[in-house]
């Protein structure tokens, strides 16, 4: 049987059968191919494959998947889908997901501790292959509690949690905020505002002992103390004084409390040429400030962002910001998730993951 008879058959699902017709070898063989077993020859390799694309056989992943004993379906737990961040992750996760074969269950937990905790036991586990979590209020007592009782392997995003042998897969947030900051001095800020840092006035003790990978070895921790540090360092880096009249604390980071915190510092006449956005809504919302203040931007004040959301190219001037590799995240998050369905039983790993500056408009 030739490859345009088998083409030109009633239109049919395409089967192994059909492969291992096509191809001349075995139904085992085309298993071994499909599921990248290594000990396959090159030449049949290549002979299972050009079958596979010529009759455009596509792999059955329910079944498979029942095989393994698995349902193909992860968990994404994150804080809240109407924040820019978080929605734009979940959608990378959604796209290397299906690039991967699975498909990707999102529950939000609105940033409450009782759906945090409600979300590693509730019915849906029982759907899922394996959870990835980012929690913001569990304490790590909560998590080591639920990793010991839990049959499906966690991986954990954000920063709120450390240590609780959980894989981990997070953005360089010292670092990058640390860079954030060295980048206005380079272009001429000496007075930087931090908006959304938080409201304390002495370095986090807890963050003492940071590592040089940027990461607090502490249990428990912050997106804004981490960054908060980040800030400090590169003062620190570039022999300016740490001013407390600087930190301008927000609140929730979003574009109505970065505007809010900002007017309050022109109306206090604040002196400063520089800010430093805790993340992008923060910085959009200060960047919307300064224009309608008639403050020049970049001229007078420049501004710098965190998170490289997509609005940040098109807002009006475009925003300079710290691309923390969302892409990567979910990508390294999935990948050490497949590991642990795999059977991994390898030490919890830490993954921090790159980061680049995006520059645009707000900076010189």
């Amino acid at each position: 049987m030739s490859l345009r008879d088998a083409r030109e058959e009633a239109p049919r699902a395409v089967t192994m059968s059909d492969v291992a017709r096509i191809a001349g070898v075995s139904l085992k063989t085309v298993s071994n191919v499909i599921n990248d077993y290594p000990h396959v020859r090159p030449t049949t390799r290549a002979r299972v494959t050009e079958a596979i694309e010529e009759l455009g056989y596509r792999v059955n992943a329910t079944a498979r998947n029942l095989r393994r004993g698995r349902t193909g379906l992860v968990g994404l737990a994150i804080p809240d889908l109407g924040e820019s961040y978080f929605g734009e992750l979940a959608n990378a996760v959604v796209d290397v997901a299906d690039g991967m074969g699975l498909s990707v269950l999102i529950e939000p937990t609105r940033a409450d501790a009782a759906s945090e905790l409600e979300v590693l036991t509730n019915d849906r586990r029982s759907m899922t292959d394996g959870l990835l979590f980012s929690p913001l209020l569990l304490e790590a007592t909560d998590l080591r509690r639920a990793v010991a009782a839990s049959p499906f392997p966690i991986v954990l995003l954000g920063e709120r949690v450390f240590g609780v042998g959980i894989d981990h897969a997070v953005m360089a947030n010292i670092e990058g905020t640390r860079a954030a900051t060295a980048y206005l001095i380079e272009r001429g800020a000496r007075r930087i505002v931090a908006a959304g840092a938080p409201p304390v006035r002495e370095p986090d003790p807890r963050l003492v002992d940071v590592a040089e990978d940027g990461l607090t070895r502490e249990l428990t921790t912050s997106s804004e103390a981490l960054r908060l540090e980040g800030y400090r360092r590169a003062l620190a880096d570039a022999g300016l004084p740490f001013d407390p009249d600087l930190l301008l604390p927000t609140g929730p980071w979003r574009r109505s409390t970065g505007a809010a915190a900002l007017s309050d510092a022109l109306d206090a006449d604040l002196d400063f040429d520089g800010v430093v956005g805790f993340n992008d809504a923060v910085a959009l919302g200060a960047l919307h400030t300064l224009q309608i203040r008639g403050v020049d931007v970049p001229g007078r004040v420049q501004v710098i962002g965190f998170d490289d959301l997509d609005e940040a190219a098109y807002a009006t001037p475009a925003l300079t910001t710290v691309a923390p590799g969302r892409v990567e995240i979910a990508k390294t998050a999935l990948d050490l998730l497949a590991l642990r369905l795999e059977g991994s039983t390898e030490p919890a790993s830490l993954r921090v993951l790159p980061f680049h500056i995006s520059a645009r408009d707000t900076t010189r």
